[in-house]
């Protein structure tokens, strides 16, 4: 029973914060050591890359219909866009190319870091550092468009550039350092190359599938051996409410958007690193 009050504990915070500016990977080195989890168990490895899987099914349930469009399967590419800045509509034009421009970067840069991340990022003081710095820079990143310093010129996700489609995906490279959270990487990182809040935040998340489906997939591999039959209700209850969870945030999320500023997200990740010191480092 306890590995099952584990799985739903650790579903639920997988499923709130993968796809939120605050940093799945501190809320989970967090999470864990609060439950007694050990850093190197290696079942748990394997539950939050399968929990994490279950994320990323969410969120491919909910861009179904751009993802069919960016492979021409349905007609959502021939239909008209949104107001752009001029006032004018524009056709969709976001493309595979946008995708693989906003991915690349992080993917080549993982592939050659993956030891040193998971040998050193993983420690505590470089992830509070990191979510300190990365709430930092979210709050940086809003005050910089609301001051008019940067001027917002792709208001949908169909209007932005190969441009600021490869300035995004560099950027998400910050997302390497763990406790920086990629979607927050990405969003600040959208609006600073003069993308708007909505329009940043779809990208960031249509990134994610295949950058998340490349490395959970990778991980998968040298891990599924842990997935055995006496444990397996485990892995199948952390999944489940892990993509119920990330369904409900992601729809929410993208619904009260506009609502919702970085800064609220800046100063939750604050206090995460707060208690971080207190009950992980201390």
């Amino acid at each position: 029973m306890g590995d099952l009050i584990n799985a739903v504990i650790l579903g639920i915070v997988e499923g709130l914060t993968e796809f939120l500016p605050v940093s799945s990977s501190g809320h989970m080195i967090l999470t864990n050591k609060l439950i007694g989890v050990l850093p190197d168990d290696q079942k748990m490895i394997t539950f939050e890359i399968i929990i994490q899987l279950a994320a990323i099914l969410a969120i491919a349930l909910v861009y179904r219909a751009r993802i069919a469009s960016l492979f021409g399967l349905s007609r959502q590419t021939e239909t008209v866009g949104t107001l752009s800045p001029l006032g004018k509509r524009s056709r969709r034009k976001l493309n595979l190319i946008h995708v693989a421009l906003g991915i690349v970067p992080a993917l080549l840069l993982a592939f050659f870091l993956r030891d040193i991340i998971k040998g050193e990022g993983f420690n505590q003081t470089p992830v509070l550092i990191s979510l300190v710095v990365g709430g930092i820079y979210m709050i940086v990143a809003e005050r910089l468009v609301k001051s008019g310093r940067i001027r917002t010129v792709s208001e949908s996700m169909d209007d932005i550039t190969y441009k600021q489609a490869l300035s995004i995906g560099l950027l998400q490279c910050l997302s390497l350092w763990p406790g920086f959270s990629r979607s927050g990487s990405t969003i600040a990182g959208g609006m600073l190359v003069g993308t708007s809040y909505k329009a940043a935040a779809d990208f960031s998340f249509l990134m994610a599938i295949p950058i998340m489906m490349a490395a959970s997939g990778y991980e998968l591999l040298d891990n599924y051996k842990y997935i055995k039959g006496d444990n397996l209700m485990f892995f199948i209850v952390g999944f489940l409410v892990s993509f119920v969870v990330a369904w409900i945030v992601i729809v929410l999320f993208l619904k009260y958007i506009q609502k919702v500023k970085l800064s609220y997200f800046a100063v939750y990740r604050f206090i995460l690193a707060a208690l971080f010191w207190i009950f992980v480092m201390r």
